[in-house]
């Protein structure tokens, strides 16, 4: 009855077990994965939002595959505050950059092809490709001080790509990656086009966290590249951290041609659905201006608790040192060497015996054990609660 693509095992797994245990007895729970920042106490100008949202544009219907031009008009003038001109044009409005990325694997590949994607990142590649019958070919980052992408590890994995894999039709970079919090360096990002160009492939670029440097320095975003068919992903979810609000977009970049026969596609794809609500599309260039009340905020946030995390984990035995990080929500706890239980067990136990809900590393496909991963979202008080509670059960 059901298809292959939603097989997935649906047995809640021994960490969230205990999660759910303890929240049916209640009994608190830190949560140090929490990522969503309408939880996080952060202040909104809700009046703003509010009124935004109660424009009379809101009422009328007049359907466009790439979203009403007003809005495109409003996320091309936040590029060109970055510096970069974006013509309205190059922009697709979608509900989220997960729509986003479905449109582009279909636009980009045929069932049974792949897509190549960061090792470790998001867990959601995986779901999304399967969703749209295509592979996951991952392919390495690796940590010496900071993260690198393994070019030559990427290289291996496109030759070894055949049928059999998957014919590839997109690397996928996110920039920062998330977890690792990792920039594309401008060397690694020219390999990629160079790589892209020889191999015909197309480079999906994640930006949803670029604007979150911790070290207060802009980065260039892709949505500037056009030697090779580029697609730019970003939305209001980080920006202006209103993931309620469900507006994201896609920035085509490109050689001329190659990027109009993508547009012209795009535009049935997207009109097709015609998902994007369109009060939330009317309101799109007030919910990007109140970015400038919440972005510091949010970094003034990241970097007391990423300040927190730094001191305790100073402390003699502390178990674990902290990877390093250059952007976005996250942070990475790499366990002493000696640690002889497996992310799972220490996760686990964590919830059982502390109510403290951190995710191991094996959720975003770390390959070895001994990574835990932190949200820095969460309050000041309950962040460096939990991490004493962490600390103390490593």
């Amino acid at each position: 009855m059901f298809s292959r693509r939603t097989d997935w095992p649906l047995e809640p797994n021994a960490l969230t077990r205990e999660i759910e245990s303890r929240r049916a007895r209640g009994l608190p729970v830190i949560d140090l994965t929490e990522s969503n920042p309408t939880h996080c106490g952060f202040s909104y100008d809700s009046a703003a939002i509010l009124r935004a949202l109660s424009k009379p544009a809101a009422l009328e219907y007049a359907p466009d595959p790439r979203g009403p031009r007003e809005a495109r008009r409003a996320v091309a003038a936040y590029y060109e505050e970055r510096g970069v001109r974006v013509d309205p044009d190059q922009i697709f409005l979608t509900a989220s950059t997960s729509e986003a990325y479905s449109c582009l694997f279909r636009l980009l590949a045929d069932p049974g092809d792949a897509v190549l994607a960061p090792q470790p990142s998001y867990p959601l590649f995986d779901f999304l490709a399967g969703l749209n019958d295509l592979e996951v070919i991952p392919y390495p980052l690796t940590y010496e001080s900071e993260w690198r992408i393994d070019l030559d590890g990427l290289a291996a994995r496109l030759e070894r790509a055949n049928h059999a894999l998957g014919v590839p039709g997109a690397i996928i970079v996110v920039h920062p990656n998330n977890p690792t919090g990792s920039f594309v360096k401008l060397e690694e990002s020219a390999a990629l086009v160079e790589l892209s160009r020889r191999r015909e492939l197309a480079i999906i670029a994640d930006e949803v966290f670029s604007d979150y440097a911790l070290d207060g320095q802009s980065r260039l975003t892709h949505a500037a590249r056009d030697a090779v068919l580029t697609f730019t992903l970003s939305g209001l979810s980080k920006i202006s951290a209103l993931p309620q609000m469900k507006l994201a977009w896609i920035v085509v970049n490109g050689p001329e041609q190659a990027r109009r026969n993508a547009v012209e596609r795009l535009e049935i794809i997207a009109d097709t659905y015609l998902s994007v609500s369109i009060p939330v599309a009317s309101a799109a260039a007030e919910l990007l201006e109140t970015r400038r009340g919440m972005q510091p905020q949010l970094i003034a946030r990241l970097r007391q608790n990423l300040a927190e995390l730094d001191r305790r984990l100073e402390e003699p035995g502390a178990g674990a040192v902290r990877l390093r990080v250059e952007g976005g929500w996250y942070a990475i706890l790499k366990l002493d060497a000696g640690t002889s239980h497996t992310d799972d067990e220490l996760a686990t136990a964590l919830a059982r015996e502390d109510g403290v809900l951190v995710h191991p590393g094996h959720f975003y496909g770390f390959p070895d054990e001994g990574h835990l991963v932190l949200s820095l979202l969460p309050a000041p008080g309950l962040f460096a609660e939990g991490i004493r509670k962490l600390i103390a059960r490593l």
